[in-house]
């Protein structure tokens, strides 16, 4: 009998196992037989000699992003603080967040993974920032919506802040043409060039 090396599932070519629904943008070709070579091939693996194509996950799991999250989780800003307490536990009208979320080459600091909608917090350092600008052209492109508060605006005016975020949840806002970088809704596909 042949001695065969066990190997990790063949979710992605990495083997890391994607849970359901959440196989991403970019195709990659993967052999369809098991990795132990078993002959039964599960109900998603295709025909005998055809090869399968995964979507990878711009949320999948990248262990440098993920461990500069939890130091920004750590050493968060007080308005961030504010905010969140007003975001987490679903009490932005059932509206549930997450903070500081790995997104492809970014972090954001919350994100409506149900809307994608994402809120940033921006400081004095992020005034007219190209960075800031390219980062969250990708994002839409990706099609998540941007939507941005100053930490002052954070401090005074917190009320306003969610009502617009609330707004923006609930498809009640447009964007700004005199604030451009204000709201930045995500690209869709389906606009038929308008």
């Amino acid at each position: 009998m042949a001695n065969v090396t066990p190997r990790a599932p063949s979710s992605d070519p990495s083997g890391h196992l994607l849970p359901a629904g959440e196989k991403g943008t970019v195709d990659v070709a993967v052999f369809p037989f098991s990795p132990r070579g078993e002959g039964a091939r599960r109900a998603d693996e295709g025909a005998p000699r055809a090869t399968k194509i995964i979507k990878q996950d711009i949320r999948k799991h990248r262990t440098n992003k993920t461990d500069q999250a939890r130091m920004l989780r750590r050493n968060e800003t007080e308005e961030e603080y504010h905010l969140w307490s007003d975001l987490r536990a679903r009490r932005l009208n059932g509206y549930k967040f997450a903070r500081q979320v790995p997104l492809g080459p970014f972090i954001v600091d919350f994100l409506c993974r149900e809307q994608r909608l994402i809120v940033e917090v921006d400081g004095f350092q992020h005034a007219d920032s190209v960075s800031d600008q390219r980062r969250t052209e990708w994002l839409n492109v990706n099609g998540y919506a941007v939507l941005r508060f100053w930490n002052q605006e954070i401090s005074r005016e917190r009320r306003s802040v969610l009502e617009t975020v609330l707004a923006a949840l609930q498809g009640r806002i447009e964007v700004s043409l005199e604030l451009p970088s204000f709201y930045s809704p995500a690209q869709s596909a389906d606009k038929n060039g308008e």
